[in-house]
């Protein structure tokens, strides 16, 4: 069965069950699932920053809060039910991302990471101060009232998964694109990839443009599910903290590993405040360990050791060296020995 089978068929099943889970699963249930969908989402945003375009974020909780932001204020100003300015969350994001791409290119590695980390930090702190965004104290969502909360669950829940799936899918089109090749090139050694013809502030640009639209529409919905938001919570450092542990526990620059990583998340959240019964705190400490148990064995993540044990290769998007022709090794065996 070749992969592009198996791989419809997944989908499909995906699609199945994903409709007819909030006729099956209670609202509890239902809130955890989109809880994962979404983060699932931002983890591959920020895996495409840094798996394939080689720039590591430590503060893309910045995007995650001017997309909430964008839907709240936006929703409150025309008087429409938030579903409906959703689109504005991604391009308040994108716009943000698109004007201080060009001063953040100039720095490089860990001054890259610590440049948008300060930025987002300045961010907070002016939104904090704004009447505008509510100070301190935050915003609730204005136009709640217009909002059917007998459907709301299950359509943030549906909203949640063609937003997972629909990030997957391209994110497999885009990296299996020229512009993809490209991109990992970029990411292996930007100076060669500059000396082939790649354009290399380019392909990151794009790469990051895309990466904060789609971290400030998951943003968006995940606040809009809890229909308020405050500046402590949406610019949390541990949004990105979270991106990053999923992303590197379940395998850096592939797309199956954040799908891994966070089964393994919220399955170890789950189980240490529910059946175990510890405090909410414990997990993180949880997390920790295994992340360093983790990259101290599998600097890759799991799922690479995984793949190369049992062989299996759905979304995988790596490049072989392309291998000479038959007769073209024959004519050159001659040559050499004439």
């Amino acid at each position: 069965m070749s992969t592009r089978t198996i791989l419809a068929a997944c989908t499909v099943v995906f699609v199945t069950i994903g409709a007819g889970a909030p006729f099956v699963l209670n609202e509890g249930f239902l809130r955890l699932a989109t809880e994962c969908l979404l983060l699932l989402t931002m983890a591959q945003m920020w895996n495409l920053l840094a798996g394939y375009a080689g720039l590591v974020s430590l503060g893309h909780q910045v995007f995650v809060a001017f997309g909430a932001y964008a839907l709240f204020l936006t929703s409150g100003w025309l008087e429409v039910t938030p579903i409906w300015v959703l689109p504005v969350a991604p391009l308040i994001a994108a716009a943000v991302a698109a004007v201080i791409a060009f001063p953040l290119f100039r720095l490089r590695d860990a001054y890259f990471s610590i440049a948008i980390w300060v930025f987002a930090e300045i961010i907070g702190a002016l939104v904090m101060k704004s009447p505008l965004a509510g100070g301190t104290s935050g915003l609730p969502l204005a136009t709640s009232r217009l909002i059917d909360f007998d459907w709301f669950e299950p359509i943030m829940f549906w909203l949640a998964g063609g937003l997972t799936l629909g990030t997957i899918a391209a994110l497999y089109r885009l990296m299996t694109s020229s512009f993809g090749l490209g991109l990992m090139s970029v990411r292996d050694n930007d100076l060669a990839a500059m000396s082939v013809g790649v354009d290399v502030r380019h392909n990151r640009f794009v790469a990051f443009v895309l990466s904060a639209a789609g971290c400030g529409l998951a943003g968006a919905l995940s606040f809009m599910g809890n229909l308020y938001i405050a500046p402590l919570a949406a610019f949390d450092p541990n949004w990105s903290v979270y991106m990053m542990f999923i992303v590197i526990i379940g395998g850096i620059g592939t797309l199956e590993g954040p799908i891994l990583g966070v089964v393994i998340f919220f399955g170890l959240r789950e189980l240490m405040t529910g059946p175990l019964g510890l405090s909410g705190g414990w997990y993180l400490v949880g997390l920790g360990v295994i992340a360093v148990i983790v990259m101290m064995v599998a600097p890759r993540g799991i799922w690479p050791v995984l793949r190369d044990r049992i062989g299996v290769r759905l979304l995988d998007v790596h490049r072989s060296s392309p291998r000479p022709a038959p007769d073209v090794v024959l004519q050159n065996v001659s040559e050499r020995t004439t």
